[in-house]
């Protein structure tokens, strides 16, 4: 495993950790990348909106860039949790 960049001065106290919810939506080349206080949550809800044969619109607000995002439910390909790093 390849080690991380870790410049002078830059301990692993200062290093925090951040989690976001990645959602693909179809016909999208980028996912919409939703930062939010409980990624686990939003990653559940979205499961089951995906599994529920009837389309919903789904709006959220979030912590990031995005401050406001809507999608439709069956408009979903895929999820994903991303852990990012910061200081």
């Amino acid at each position: 495993m390849a080690q991380q960049f870790n410049p002078q001065g830059m301990n692993a106290q200062n290093i925090k950790k951040r989690y976001a919810v990645l959602v693909f939506i179809k016909g999208s080349t980028a996912p919409l990348v939703l930062y939010v206080k409980e990624a686990q949550a939003l990653y559940q809800e979205l499961v089951e909106r995906m599994q529920s044969s009837n389309a919903v619109l789904i709006e959220k607000e979030t912590e990031g860039p995005l401050k406001k995002v809507c999608f439709l439910s069956n408009q979903i390909a895929a999820l994903a949790i991303q852990e990012e790093q910061y200081v």
